[in-house]
């Protein structure tokens, strides 16, 4: 060889490298086969190379012909025979680009209709090397996608009845109101009247039979196209697509005689009535959103209610001006107790034996800043609906604790009476609430009558008997108010521990024009008082008759505009100075 030349290379050893690649290629096949789940190779162009069993069993296993290929068919043809659409020709160019290296992933999952049913498969392919092979597997996600599609029932329907929840009728709802061409929409809000007495007095579990019951006839009374939904306790939303407001009063009367027939509670039946509140939006109604819609139908509702219950009611926008108003004046009222517009007037309270004046009742008034002075029945209301009670008493236990204790430094001992909300007992606070003004006051104890009313007393016995305990054993004395306006019963009225029965007016007013009857009514009252340990007090006393009369028939105390009109703080002293016990006695038989 010549000083300089290069020495030629070898030819390669062919057949050792033919051997290399089949060892090679078994291998890969062997890892393939060893896949559970179908998998296949396929090059660019969608040709099967490599199939591994689980693939070549999936045709049988799925009894479909269209499956029951392998290696040299075309995978991209395959797919296209299962369901030529948007999806899977979007799903080959998807794995075009993948071999040809624009893309390092492709992973989606479908559903796959077959004798057994419907399947769901996820597809998960990734390139093999640079030549533009791809390995694609698919494994059955059957169980995991019906588990995630309960699981979503679950969330987006109520468990009691199965029908949508709030969210999902809001979602409902916004995409009708976003339906392109769609024709007038309505939404009913339903209250069943009665329900919380049923599930007070039968039990959560008949009560949650009693809504079952309920949402079957809502549902087997609409049409169609509508949907009824359950929010949450006894409220129902239905949805009607395609309906005007007309339409959707003349399906709410339906629904109102669907409550007609009794509800059958296995032992026993009961007989309930709908409110039932309709709100519409027009073909056409630019950023009307489904809370919209829903809240108005909630104001109708809550309008039928007032108006006396199993009625129907049409949203109007004086309604939604109307609530604008109370939360206006509920922010109004919150700033008036931390500003010191609130004022008391007391009451005088007549001892009937004595003919003197043991005490009083606080009753609070709103010195308004542009209204002028309010009376409770223009903002109790207000404060109880938006939870400013219990500050708004904290405020009057407070005040009239103080006023209290200036009256007995100058001679006046009194008892003060202040009225409490059953929104208190609720709370659980009320104990610590009356203790702390006491204490902050120095107001001893048995200076203070706390009233409550009877329904109120009614609504939770129970807890109303344990504070009431509390407060007589720290020494304030109890008194059940407007007793005879409610339907409590006796066995309750035994086990709380009140001192004074204060009966309501309405009986006292009666006297006028059935005496009689009304004379009996209060006996009756002051003998079950008496026959409690409690004492009686007639509340609303107008005329002299009717303070000879309650005298007559046992009461211990009375009140009312004979005697004398709430007054200012500052006017009482005035007041008890003038008062003559020997002019009231006068009025009494003899």
């Amino acid at each position: 060889m010549a000083r300089g030349t290069v020495r030629p290379q070898l030819p390669r050893d062919v057949a050792t490298g033919e051997v290399a690649e089949r060892a090679h290629a078994d291998l890969v096949a062997g890892v393939l086969d060893a896949l559970p789940s179908p998998t296949v190779l396929i090059d660019a162009d969608g040709t099967m190379l490599l199939v591994n069993s689980a693939w070549r069993a999936s045709g049988d296993l799925l009894a479909d012909d269209r499956l029951r290929v392998g290696v040299g068919d075309n995978y991209f043809d395959v797919m296209l025979s299962l369901a030529d659409d948007d999806a899977n020709r979007s799903r080959v160019s998807e794995l075009r680009a993948l071999a040809a290296g624009e893309r390092s992933l492709v992973a989606v999952d479908y559903s796959l209709r077959t004798v057994a049913g419907l399947r769901w498969f996820h597809l998960q392919a990734s390139r093999a090397d640079e030549s533009g092979r791809v390995v694609v597997t698919h494994t059955d996600v059957t169980s995991r996608v019906a588990a995630e599609q309960a699981s979503d029932r679950r969330a987006r329907h109520d468990h009691l009845t199965d029908l949508p929840n709030r969210a999902h009728l809001h979602e409902l709802i916004d995409a009708e109101l976003h339906r392109p061409g769609r024709g007038p929409v309505s939404v009913l809000f339903l209250d069943a009247d009665g329900f919380k007495d049923v599930n007070d007095t039968l039990g959560h579990e008949v009560g949650d039979q009693l809504l079952r019951e309920l949402a079957a006839r809502l549902s087997g009374s609409t049409r169609t196209l509508d949907t009824v939904g359950r929010l949450g306790g006894d409220e129902f939303v239905v949805l009607c697509r395609d309906c005007d407001v007309e339409g959707a009063v003349a399906l709410a009367e339906r629904f109102q005689r669907t409550f007609d027939e009794p509800f059958d509670l296995g032992e026993r039946s009961t007989r309930l009535t709908v409110s039932i509140g309709v709100a519409g939006a027009p073909a056409v109604a630019e950023g009307l959103r489904s809370t919209d819609l829903v809240r108005d139908a909630d104001l109708a509702m809550y309008a039928a209610k007032a108006a006396g219950r199993n009625r129907v009611r049409v949203f109007s926008p004086d309604l939604r001006s109307a609530v604008e108003q109370r939360v206006l004046v509920a922010a109004e009222l919150r700033e008036a107790i931390e500003s010191d517009q609130l004022v008391l007037h007391y009451q005088p309270v007549l001892h009937l034996p004595t003919g003197e004046v043991t005490g009083v009742e606080a009753l609070v008034r709103w010195q308004h800043p542009t209204r002028g002075l309010l009376a409770p029945c223009d903002f109790i209301p207000l404060a109880e609906q938006y939870g400013i009670v219990v500050p708004l008493t904290r405020w009057v236990l407070a005040d009239a604790a103080r006023q209290n204790v200036e009256w007995e430094r100058a001679g006046m001992p009194l008892i003060t009476g202040v009225n409490i909300s059953a929104a208190h007992f609720a709370t659980g606070t009320l104990v610590a609430d009356v203790l702390d003004a006491l204490t902050e006051a120095g107001l001893a104890p048995e200076r203070l009558l706390l009233e409550l009313t009877e329904t109120s007393v009614a609504e939770d016995p129970l807890r109303a008997a344990a504070q009431f305990a509390q407060l007589r054993i720290a020494g304030v004395e109890v008194s059940i108010d407007d007793f005879g306006s409610g339907f409590s019963s006796l066995s309750q009225l035994v086990s709380i521990p009140a001192g004074v029965l204060k009966m309501d007016r309405s009986l006292i007013a009666a006297t006028s024009s059935r005496r009689s009857e009304s004379a009996a009514a209060i006996a009756a009252v002051v003998g079950l008082a008496s026959a409690c340990g409690m004492r009686s007090l007639a509340e609303g006393v107008e005329t002299a008759d009717q303070l000879a009369l309650v005298t007559e028939l046992g009461c211990a105390y009375a009140q009312g505009y004979f005697i004398a009109r709430p007054m200012p703080a500052a006017d009482v002293p005035g007041w008890l100075a003038g008062h003559r016990p020997d002019a009231v006695l006068s009025t009494q038989p003899a």
